[in-house]
């Protein structure tokens, strides 16, 4: 029997994103653009200050998701709408329900909050739990 069944939540996944998260997701992702690595540019445009990157708050999701199917060979697709921007030193919260398992692939729903807005919404995952 599978470890995912229609109708039940994934394990809770909560993070919390240093201060200096996006710039080290700048040098990895190679995503340099100023709203993630520079706090007065980003204060300039209007934004609160830096903020994360979308794949890395995405990246939280597919974990979320790798993490209840068993690692990450499980995901097949994963598909999200961004919300709202994340900030580094404030808990992420992903959450989610099995909507069905047909043939040993879990279809997965899930949400991305930050201070109880979502930064993630409609994220669908397909996991291979064969």
């Amino acid at each position: 029997m599978s470890p995912l069944q229609p109708g039940e939540p994934l394990p809770e996944l909560v993070v919390t994103p240093d201060k200096l998260l996006p710039v080290r997701y700048a040098g990895a992702s190679g995503d340099f653009n100023p709203i993630h690595v520079d706090e007065e540019f980003a204060r300039a445009v209007g934004l609160p200050g830096r903020i994360l990157h979308g794949l890395w708050t995405m990246a939280q999701v597919a974990r979320a998701h790798t993490e209840a199917a068993g690692g990450p060979a499980t995901l097949r697709s994963l598909a999200v709408q961004f919300r709202g921007m994340g900030l580094p030193e404030q808990e992420i919260t992903v959450t989610g329900t099995v909507r069905t398992v047909e043939d040993g692939i879990a279809t997965v729903d899930a949400v991305a909050t930050q201070a109880d807005r979502p930064i993630v919404r409609d994220a669908v995952a397909e996991l291979d739990l064969r």
